[in-house]
Parts: structure tokens; sequence; C-alpha cells
């Protein structure tokens, strides 16, 4: 009878580890400049099925996600930050994308437009 008690507190122990492993913690650099950037890239990040948190620090340019492993991936996170004109280092927007953020949220250099920053 011991012996099947301590199988199953192990079965469960063993269960509850791997449960917890699904989760993950990744911090990313994401270009941005301000409040509204904040909240595009937190949201684009949320969309994605499996994220479970996106906080992004604005002066340090660096999006904190937990997410499940099982659900999504690095990479798709980044499609969906690229997809709303954020670049990261591994993706970059493409000009259209770029281009549908606020004027004052630009942050290339390359910007030939730089009278509407602030």
């Amino acid at each position: 009878m011991k012996k099947i008690f301590l199988i199953a507190v192990l079965s469960l122990f063993f269960a509850n580890v791997n449960a917890q492993d699904k989760n993950k913690k990744l911090t990313m650099d994401v270009n941005g400049k301000c409040k509204m950037c904040k909240t595009r890239i937190e949201k684009a990040a949320l969309s994605v099925k499996g994220v479970k948190y996106a906080d992004w620090d604005i002066p340090n340019h660096q999006l904190s996600v937990i997410f499940n492993e099982n659900k999504t991936d690095p990479m798709k996170i980044k499609t969906a930050l690229v997809n709303v004109g954020h670049d990261t280092k591994e993706l970059k927007a493409t000009e259209e994308a770029y281009l549908t953020v606020h004027p004052c949220c630009r942050y290339r250099e390359d910007n030939s437009d730089d009278s509407q920053h602030h």
C-alpha cells in the first residue's frame, strides 16, 4: 500500500513540474518610442494564442512575455509585432506595416519625414 501511495505522490509531483515547464519567460528587443507604441506592442503580443503576459519597457525597448510553449513560439510573437509595424532584432516590419504607425511612433533613422517626430 505504501508503494502505491509513493507512486501516486511522485506521479502528481512530476505532472506538476511538467505543467509548469510549459510556460516560458522571454525578453526581446522591440523598436518603438512612446506609450502608443507600448499599447500597440503589448496588444500584438497578447493577440498571439498562448501568450499570457506582455510588458514593453519604453526606455529599454525590452518586451517581456510569458507564453505557453505548447501553443506558440518566439517567432510567432515576433511576426505579430512586425505585422503592426515594430521591428525586432530578427524580423523587420515591412515598409507598409511601418507606415501604419502614428508619425510620432516612427523610430527608423532613414525616415525622410522627421518633421512629424516629437
